[in-house]
């Protein structure tokens, strides 16, 4: 690998460490403060909104700046969230301000691999990148509880500035106040980032307009993006499949904490070790598909998002913990085994069709908007006043069901394109074409 790659994995490392222990952070703050279950499940999707809202924007802004220097100013953006939950906003608003923060940064994170690396690298090197991002998952999801936890967070709030009152009184606040320097620390690797000489392609912006006009501009390239993708026999495979695994994903996250606590009586320290389990699963289950699989083996892979499904609804039978951390290892290993190919590959036939960064941006609409459903229909299914056990069942049903159909899809387009298929798996092969 490029020299160039390793600062790229550092960073991103960083940022999704502070990421996924500032949702610890925010569900201990709103379950101190007594806000209600749906509110706490809405954290997931309330991160989701500025991906879809702002989804035209950040593909090309990532495309109209060098990458290092929009994952820059992506961090600065998550460390104002942090400061506004910090010093008082509700932690919803000020949440979602971090996810603004992520939706910008996505596009360029995963960019610029395709400006960096060729295609015959593209999945080794995906297979590290989601390697490292579920590593930075299970020891951001153990960062954050251990920082709210009282061992922790007592020494926290033991330390004192001379001469200055910072307001931070509780476990939360004082985690909050750590997770700054990691965000801050993640932007100092942003500006290491090399300069991977690829034409910059300038927003199609007049000055002399708002934001808002210029956002609406954008709108037609970013639609005929995204039905380019979806037209694509190989594009709208990978990107049925991805998005509705980070759909599932995401929310996962939280769904373990609320049956963790029902199934096992686990307080949030203890249920953000069960939450890291699903992401040991995953690091394995990507690491095997980075060194076996090959992008036109990609499609392959698809019923093992079936099993994830069905799995979900299996974890309402589990009241052991013993039982409960292989089967979550499991559950990670195919999510893990599923999405390192198919990312790959969305990625490879969207650098080729539109550019790396409309086509991430695309891909985060899409997959965004999944937990954003999903999320929503979780919370709406607890706001009603189903049970957590109840909920996840009919959330795993939904998956699996969704699973099933994009497989018969797939069949569908093998059957009736045969050979535009095959082609394009060939494109896939050929590091000439890339």
């Amino acid at each position: 690998m490029k020299r160039g790659f390793y600062t790229i994995m550092s960073a991103q490392f960083f940022s999704s460490l502070a990421d996924n222990a500032i949702f610890v952070v925010a569900v201990e703050l709103m379950r101190s403060t007594g806000a209600a279950e749906w509110q706490r499940a809405a954290l997931v999707p309330i991160f989701a909104v500025f991906y879809v809202v702002l989804a035209p924007l950040v593909g090309a802004f990532a495309d109209a700046l060098p990458k290092g220097r929009v994952m820059f100013i992506s961090n600065a953006i998550k460390v104002i969230g942090c400061l506004m939950m910090l010093f008082g906003s509700h932690p919803l608003l000020s949440y979602s301000i971090v996810g603004l923060g992520a939706a910008a940064y996505s596009p360029a994170k995963y960019g610029i691999l395709t400006e960096l690396l060729p295609a015959s690298q593209l999945v080794k090197a995906n297979g590290w990148i989601e390697g490292l991002t579920i590593a930075s998952i299970l020891l951001g999801i153990v960062l954050g509880g251990s920082l709210v936890g009282h061992a922790v967070s007592s020494r926290l709030l033991a330390f004192d500035m001379p001469l200055i009152d910072t307001g931070v009184d509780s476990p939360a606040e004082a985690a909050i106040s750590v997770l700054i320097f990691i965000y801050v620390l993640a932007a100092w690797f942003n500006t290491r980032i090399p300069h991977t000489g690829v034409e910059m392609r300038p927003l199609r912006a007049n000055p002399q307009h708002g934001l808002a006009r210029n956002m609406f501009s954008l709108l037609p390239d970013f639609w005929h993006c995204n039905a380019r993708l979806w037209r694509d026999k190989l594009g709208q495979i990978s990107l049925a499949t991805t998005t509705l695994f980070w759909g599932a994903g995401a929310n996962l996250k939280y769904i373990v904490l609320a049956w963790a606590a029902l199934a096992l009586d686990y307080n949030t320290t203890q249920a953000t070790a069960l939450t890291g389990v699903v992401t040991i699963g995953m690091a394995v289950g990507a690491i095997v598909a980075s060194m076996r699989m090959r992008l036109d083996m990609a499609t392959r892979v698809i019923p093992m998002g079936i099993a994830m499904g069905l799995l979900v609804i299996s974890m309402n039978l589990i009241s052991n913990v013993w039982i409960a951390v292989p089967f979550l290892i499991l559950l990670g290993g195919l999510g893990g085994f599923l999405v390192v190919p198919m990312n790959a590959l969305l990625q490879h036939r969207g650098h080729n069709l539109m550019g790396a960064g409309r086509s991430i941006a695309v891909q985060n609409f899409n997959e965004q908007a999944c937990i954003l459903l999903l999320g929503g229909f979780y919370s709406a299914c607890t706001g009603l006043g189903l049970s957590a056990f109840a909920a996840i069942g009919a959330f795993g049903g939904v998956v699996a069901g969704c699973m099933w159909l994009i497989r018969r899809w797939h069949h569908l387009n093998l059957r009736n394109y045969p050979e535009e298929v095959e082609h394009l798996l060939a494109i896939a092969r050929s590091d000439k074409h890339h």
